[in-house]
């Protein structure tokens, strides 16, 4: 086309509209986000593993990888950051996991990921586990932003029957499409079939001409370690049983992402769609998981427990066949995900995740420089910690860890530290085994230095030969915990006992006004995308 006659102002504006249309399409992005449960960081074929991951390999390979990537060690709280952008210690959620019987949830204070979007024009579904509180309705995925919910409330469950016990007596049915149980859309379907199914549905019904947001949260392959026999057969030569069955569970869950590529494909989102695949904590070797080399497992702040596999694959994307090596957490999501959607965050957010989309697509630096892993003040004590082993300026009996640059600092309690090679994964109970890789994290230490970039493997602890370090990052962490909420870890609520409700794990608080008010701020942050500081609970 001949363009020489046209002003340089005009063909300036038709190159930049054309890259955009080529680019982003017409309008914003459709956003897949897929969260899967307690896949280890060796878990994945690209990071050596002997389990066939061809799709998740493909994808990876064609989009970016997010090798320097983190979340939290477990499962709630990778959520809570992933739906609000904001650290465990802003929405006190520091401690553990948001479990059945507490009156708990995800505060209601806080703008969700899907209000932000949905806030933008996208219609929103979530397919998949939650884990953020149910103990009121206004705690459920409907009322935090989402326009449909097909899935589980719990952490856990039997993958068939979709039933849960939380001890003797306390056990319930945990399916739900909306707000209420799913009986009748139950078959007895394995979840991860059963969601990809869900998932293709709703793309078959939505209009691709209209921005859309997919949160797939797959159970698997969290425990127990359930599957379709046929997925077995691929494994026979796995001694461990339980290696076996889970390396069985990634397989089908590899499955499922390639038929869920397939409809993005088949119904024409494809090409104006940006996926995200990210797990949501560390892999758990007593039931199959593996993180090597990477010290430590889910629950741990070790780098095993919190350095996931991700990637981001779109057709979007500037520069495909990449690693992205900078810093990107599980609360950068929510900023980056919201600007790609053409959304807005307001000031009163308070974020602290960090837009990534240039350092992943066009491999520019990360504007993170560092990462506040957890501070948790209820977590056991170490014996050993003490205000004089962290320099009269924190208390090292506090679970605490921290990353700046280069640099990692853990204090308290860690959790499990041992490093877990392939080749022990056999029918000996992993607590009887001891090995060369074998260490204990009791033997009076409380306080560690590594330098991640140089030992990713957290081997050598540095923190006596650079105590200047140790203070500064001390100092951090002192000046991050002066922003801490009080931790809200509730009494288990006899009332949440299904017994109570028809069987069914739900909603038990049953508050008139409660319910009222949470229903008025619900629409408050739906229509505004912020919410009035003035409103508290």
């Amino acid at each position: 086309m001949l363009m020489w006659w046209l002003p340089l102002g005009l063909l300036f504006g038709f190159i930049v509209s054309h890259t955009w249309s080529s680019n982003f399409g017409k309008s914003p992005p459709h956003i897949v986000f897929i969260l899967v449960d307690d896949q280890g960081f060796r878990d994945v074929g690209y990071h050596g593993s002997e389990i066939k991951t061809p799709t998740l390999d493909r994808l990876a390979a064609q989009g970016v990888k997010l090798e320097n990537y983190y979340v939290q060690p477990l499962c709630s709280p990778s959520r809570s950051q992933l739906m609000t952008g904001r650290y465990q210690i802003h929405t006190g959620l520091q401690h553990s996991i948001i479990r059945a019987t507490q009156p708990s949830c995800l505060p209601l204070d806080n703008v969700t990921l899907p209000q932000k979007l949905k806030q933008a024009g996208y219609s929103t579904h979530m397919v998949g586990k939650w884990h953020l509180g149910f103990y009121k309705r206004g705690c459920l995925p409907t009322r935090r932003g989402f326009d449909s919910f097909f899935g589980s409330l719990l952490g856990s469950g039997d993958y068939y029957s979709h039933y849960k016990c939380e001890g003797p007596g306390t056990c319930g049915y945990d399916l739900h499409e909306g707000e209420e149980a799913a009986w009748e859309q139950d078959r007895g379907l394995y979840s991860t079939l059963m969601y990809t199914q869900k998932a293709v549905g709703i793309l078959a019904n939505h209009n691709p001409s209209k921005p859309l947001f997919l949160y797939l949260a797959y159970q698997a392959v969290h425990s127990p370690l359930q599957v379709p026999s046929r997925y077995l057969e691929r494994y026979k030569g796995i001694v461990n049983p339980h290696r076996r069955k889970y390396a069985a569970m990634v397989s089908c869950l590899d499955e499922a992402v390639r038929n869920l590529t397939l409809a993005l494909k088949r119904y024409h989102y494809y090409d104006n769609t940006v996926i995200v695949y990210s797990s949501d904590n560390g892999g758990q070797p007593l039931v199959g998981g593996s993180n090597w080399p990477l010290r430590g497992s889910k629950a741990t702040l070790w780098e095993g427990g919190i350095r996931a596999v991700g990637f981001v694959h779109s057709p979007l994307l500037a520069k495909k066949g990449t690693e992205c090596r900078s810093l990107v957490h599980i609360s950068d999501w929510f900023p980056t995900l919201v600007t790609l959607g053409e959304g807005t965050l307001d000031e009163d957010l308070n974020l602290d995740g960090y837009d990534v989309w240039e350092a992943i697509s066009e491999g520019l630096p990360s504007p993170r420089q560092d990462i506040l892993h957890n501070i948790d003040p209820i977590y056991v004590k170490a014996k050993n910690g003490s205000w004089k082993a962290g320099y009269g300026l924190w208390n090292t009996a506090v679970q605490a860890a921290l990353r700046v640059g280069h640099w990692k600092l853990l204090t308290g309690v860690p959790g499990y530290s041992d490093w877990v090679p392939p080749q022990t994964f056999n029918t000996q109970r992993l607590t009887l085994r001891w090995h060369s890789e074998r260490v204990r994290w009791d033997r009076g230490k409380s306080l560690w230095l590594f330098n991640i970039t140089s030992d990713p493997y957290e081997r050598v602890d540095l923190s006596q030969r650079y105590p200047h370090v140790v203070k500064k990052m001390l100092m951090r962490l002192v000046q991050y915990n002066k922003t801490a909420v009080r931790v809200h870890y509730p009494a288990k609520d006899l009332r949440s006992n299904p017994q109570y409700n028809d069987g069914v794990w739900g909603p038990w608080y049953k508050d008139e006004i409660g319910d009222r008010y949470d229903h008025l701020l619900t629409n408050h942050l739906n229509s505004r995308g912020g919410w009035n500081r003035k409103i508290q609970k």
